[in-house]
């Protein structure tokens, strides 16, 4: 095995000694002259769904008055395949008014956090989710994290299949500890330690987090292959006869160490039952649970474990495991990777309308009511909600009947005039929280990128490119939480106002970026941009995107 039992990490000392993920939780609640939990508590809290967080716009003027810093926590729900109910999102809407900064983020994993939760109000948080049969278990940590699929079931009459397996792999990967309900809900009856037995995470858990993702071709908007666990429906007569399972993407990095990489998932070969499919995603996380490496962290997610192994000897294991072999993969092919804006019906004659939500971000802010919109909406009671991993807004399972009375609201709250009048760019951009928020960012990420896109559209209108779906992307620090290095146009923390700038991925998600400049503030970037857009519309081959151009054009210049 990989890892040696002698020298272990210290979060390995945290997760093995912490009674079931409880810690001493309980006690730093109770903790009134701090804001902040326990230390061996911060690693632990992930676990249930959270992150301590600080307001790193008010440090300098908090220690100034020799306050602690202005401690906070971020939440996130587990919703498998992106999904709420009009009351559910009503729910939540009162639920981050009463607790959080009121803004509701819709995350690139499918799913929504509420950020600024004092730690007073975290218990009251849990409950009130708990009561719309809500939870966070697992969507942090050191475990299988939100299972995302394809979102528009418009996609394809196939999608609620797809979306059901997420909702069953997210069942069949959750922690047995009862630890949540212990802490959080004040449930009597978690007693018996032996229900809390867990033959896949033992008491060791994983080394790194693990994420896994359902693609339904044609349609590449999951960003399959980011995922420790790839899974690709393959379709022949209108059926979904198995899925290609494919393992070790990860996106991020640490600057300046080279043994740390972006990596996109290796496929592994195809399954035809779904019986196999879970039994692969159970043997897959089992191998890197016991080969991971659990010494040094930033080494420690499944794709180090399948490069150090070697991908054959790792497949082998993996089917050892399983008792059967993969199969060849089969053909496939992607054609897109976008969420399909506006109107589009399903096969059952439903309507769904996606709406362009700028970095996930549901607040009304300006003239702009997005959030009491979305709140009118849910009220008619006449729909569901969908989220999707660019960070967008699904308004799903509207009849024929009720579809002029939403679409009136829509246009009432300026939700589809937005919608319609942002640009291609601004619509194929993604961006992380970053400041004032994440304690890892070296720079800014969503607070930014939307004034980065407002001066780089004057550029794409100077070359005819206004129209092109070029992705764009922005991480304040290499993690990878914005997908940069999966863009055509990527751009990574490395202090603040300054980036590195990525280029030549691919359109479809199945090529990463490369860095073509180091550490360059805005203007170096407007400029930079300038000069690759006027060499792409004089140079591109009929039909060659932008990401496929300046890859071509990275090789050339070597």
């Amino acid at each position: 095995m990989m890892s040696s039992k002698d020298n272990l990490s210290p979060v390995e000392k945290i997760k093995t000694s912490s009674n079931g993920l409880r810690g001493t939780l309980k006690e730093s609640l109770l903790d009134n002259f701090t804001g902040a939990i326990r230390e061996d508590d911060q690693n632990l809290i992930k676990f249930h769904g959270m992150y301590q967080q600080d307001d790193r716009d008010r440090r300098e003027e908090r220690v100034g008055k020799k306050l602690e810093w202005l401690y906070s926590f971020m939440i996130r729900l587990r919703l498998p395949g992106g999904f709420l109910t009009s009351d559910q999102w009503i729910g939540l809407n009162e639920i981050a008014g009463d607790h959080s900064t009121g803004t509701i983020k819709i995350t690139t994993r499918q799913t929504i956090q509420l950020h600024g939760i004092l730690k007073s109000h975290i218990k009251p948080t849990i409950q009130a989710f708990n009561l719309q049969h809500l939870d966070s278990i697992a969507a942090c940590g050191d475990v299988n994290r939100n299972v995302t699929c394809t979102s528009n079931p418009s996609e394809s009459p196939l999608h609620t299949e797809a979306y059901e397996l997420a909702g069953k792999i997210s069942e069949l990967c959750l922690p047995k500890t009862k630890a949540y309900y212990d802490i959080w809900i004040d449930d009597e009856l978690v007693v018996d330690r032996k229900a809390e037995e867990d033959p896949l995470y033992q008491d060791r858990y994983l080394p790194r987090k693990l994420k896994i993702g359902i693609a339904v071709p044609p349609n590449n908007d999951v960003d399959v292959f980011i995922n420790d666990i790839a899974l690709i429906a393959i379709i022949e007569n209108d059926k979904i006869v198995g899925y290609n399972i494919a393992a070790g993407g990860g996106l991020g990095s640490t600057h300046g160490n080279e043994a740390t990489y972006a990596r996109l998932a290796s496929v592994l070969g195809f399954v035809d039952t779904e019986e196999k499919v879970l039994k692969a995603v159970y043997e897959i996380i089992t191998v890197q649970r016991d080969f991971g490496n659990r010494s040094d962290r930033k080494l420690s997610r499944l794709k180090y474990t399948i490069d150090k192994l070697g991908i054959e000897q790792y497949r082998a294991e993996v089917e050892k495991r399983c008792g059967f072999s993969f199969e060849p993969a089969r053909a496939y092919k992607f054609e897109q990777r976008k969420d399909r804006y506006g109107w589009v019906q399903n096969h059952e004659g439903k309507w769904f309308y996606t709406l362009f939500v700028e970095h996930g971000r549901v607040l009304d802010e300006g003239d702009y009511p997005l959030k009491s919109g979305l709140l009118k909406i849910a009220e008619t009671g006449k729909v569901n909600f969908r989220f999707t991993c660019n960070q967008n807004f699904i308004v799903s399972d509207v009849s024929e009947n009720d579809k002029t009375e939403i679409e009136h609201i829509l246009k009432e709250y300026g939700i589809f005039d937005y919608t319609e009048k942002a640009s291609a760019l601004r619509k194929n951009s993604v961006a992380c929280v970053a400041f004032n928020t994440c304690s890892l960012a070296l720079a800014e990420g969503q607070r930014y990128l939307p004034f980065l896109v407002t001066k780089i559209e004057p550029l794409l209108e100077k070359y005819g490119l206004f129209e092109e779906d070029i992705t764009i992307r922005m991480t304040g620090c290499p993690n990878g939480c914005g997908r940069s290095p999966n863009a055509e146009i990527g751009f990574v923390g490395t202090a603040y106002g300054k980036y590195n700038l990525h280029i030549g991925g691919d359109r479809l998600g199945t090529r990463l970026n490369t860095k073509y400049k180091d550490n360059i503030g805005e203007d170096e970037i407007l400029k930079t941009l300038d000069e690759l857009f006027g060499i792409y519309v004089q140079e591109k081959e009929a039909e060659e995107t932008f990401g496929d151009f300046s890859y071509r054009y990275l090789q050339i210049t070597k």
